[in-house]
């Protein structure tokens, strides 16, 4: 198993410190969370929670994930950074080709695209981008990122997207690796037609379970039984190593969770956050592996 920490709703200027002490301390990986802005008031209700109510304040904080990358990616040289998740079709198909691809490029491919398909219709108002057939949207502009990431002459004709021939270089010589996140079985079903992976919202381990068999079903549907699955955890009834293992056991290859709420103290310190990064590598990773 691998071994993720999320940074969301913390003082951005703690990022590069924090990436360095996760990548000192054995961690893996780091997730970023996405959103443009935070609209006062909106009709559309958050999907995961009883009620409807968004779970983070007006105030926390959500920087440019690319910019972010490229910050801790450049005091780093192993640990990975994923996305849980960036809402894909909220974006310019070319504007986040370049991006994403430069960040692939100049962290040596340690970038992977975790996909989300939004559910806060006034965002894509915003951005000037279409809510209705978002899923269908967000599946082509996957199709048109790998051709333009080849940085050779490519075009397109599809049904949300159409150009002639042209390249966007410099090419990007590593795979990026596209997790999908969600929990419906729609989602379930594009991780296996298009997906590497899977990185849902926090589940429980047998809901983990469940999602991992239905993929791998519809993995063989779409002729890709063969392909390797990985499977992002951000776990509500793990908590200790036997838990962790029986998460592992259930197909998860990727922990996600976020040490300084497991252990408490004042999050906004930074030293407190560095202390949880490292007593949890002393008393779960270590011990893991």
């Amino acid at each position: 198993m691998q071994f993720l920490t999320g940074f969301v709703w913390i003082d951005p200027t703690q990022y590069v410190s924090l990436a360095r002490t996760a990548e000192a301390h054995g961690w893996d990986g780091i997730v970023l969370s996405d959103h443009l802005v935070h609209l006062e008031k909106i009709d559309t209700p958050y999907p995961y929670a009883e009620g409807g109510e968004r779970p983070w304040q007006a105030t926390d904080p959500y920087p440019d994930v690319w910019v972010s990358t490229g910050a801790m990616a450049a005091v780093t040289e192993r640990i990975r950074f994923y996305q849980g998740v960036y809402v894909v079709p909220m974006r310019n198909v070319f504007t986040l080709a370049k991006a994403l691809g430069t960040a692939s490029l100049l962290s040596g491919g340690r970038v992977s695209l975790g996909l989300g398909l939004g559910w806060m219709k006034e965002e894509f108002d915003l951005a000037g981008e279409p809510f209705a057939k978002r899923g269908k949207r967000g599946d082509e502009m996957i199709e048109v990122m790998r051709k333009l990431w080849t940085g050779e002459m490519v075009e397109h004709h599809g049904e949300h997207f159409d150009f002639p021939r042209l390249m966007m270089r410099p090419p990007v010589p590593y795979d990026v690796p596209i997790f999908v996140g969600g929990r419906s079985d729609l989602a379930l079903r594009r991780v296996g037609r298009l997906g590497d992976g899977w990185i849902p919202d926090i589940l429980s381990t047998p809901e983990l379970a469940e999602g991992v068999a239905k993929i791998k079903r519809y993995r063989e549907e779409a002729g890709r039984g063969d392909a390797p699955l990985e499977v992002i955890g951000a776990p509500k009834d793990a908590f200790d190593l036997d838990g962790y293992r029986r998460m592992e056991e259930a197909g998860v290859t990727h922990l996600w969770t976020i040490p300084w709420l497991l252990y408490g103290g004042d999050t906004t310190s930074l030293q407190v956050k560095e202390d949880a990064l490292k007593r949890f590598a002393d008393e779960v990773i270590a011990k893991m592996r």
